[in-house]
């Protein structure tokens, strides 16, 4: 590399920094009121893009979620609209909720639910090494019982936990590993029992 070349590159590479140094610096003391309307622009940019993707490829827009609910039996969750008014309204402490937040609390709730439901359904997911799934033995969560958890388990010997029941039946009938507590299949797995038993009223250490 010649001379000429190794101080042009340089001078690019300063002018860089410079510019980056001076952009930081411009973002530091921008107010707060426009760089929240930069981010709400940019959040309107991305929705306006997403949009147009979803248009022009309906079927690929449609997501896991909805295909899942759309062949399974899936609860769907509470409804905390009244969250909104009443003694739990705005002029709450502790209530000050939009509806976005209502939303919000049930998609991403239900996405984990979901998710739980797949797992459940797909000895591949689960983690089985036979082809054997949780819905085998329990279709659409049915006799799992979450609400009778902690109780005593013949089979473990101890009382245990759902989470400990749902290991055993990973280990034994499916010949899997066991998942760790924070594990997110564990979660959803977790999640999904519970919401299938919705209604039911809960029991720990009823057999």
């Amino acid at each position: 590399m010649s001379s000429d070349t190794r101080k042009a590159l340089a001078a690019v590479v300063l002018a860089a920094a410079l510019g980056l140094v001076v952009g930081c610096e411009e973002q530091k003391s921008q107010p707060a009121s426009e760089a929240a309307e930069k981010h709400l622009n940019a959040q309107q940019t991305a929705a306006a893009h997403m949009a147009q993707w979803k248009r022009k490829n309906p079927e690929r827009a449609r997501s896991w979620v909805e295909i899942e609910k759309e062949s399974r039996k899936i609860q769907a969750p509470a409804d905390n609209s009244h969250l909104l008014k009443g003694d739990q309204g705005k002029s709450h402490s502790y209530g000050n909720y939009t509806e976005k937040d209502i939303l919000t609390w049930a998609r991403e709730t239900e996405k984990m639910v979901v998710d739980g439901s797949r797992i459940f359904h797909n000895a591949q997911l689960l983690g089985s090494t036979n082809g054997i799934s949780c819905d085998m033995c329990h279709p659409d969560a049915s006799n799992t019982h979450p609400e009778t958890y902690p109780k005593f388990q013949v089979q473990t010997g101890r009382v245990v936990l759902l989470r400990d029941m749902i290991n055993w039946c990973i280990e034994n009938p499916a010949r899997g590993k066991p998942l760790a507590p924070d594990d997110p299949r564990m979660r959803a797995l977790e999640a999904y029992i519970m919401a299938q038993r919705t209604g039911v009223k809960m029991e720990y250490g009823k057999h």
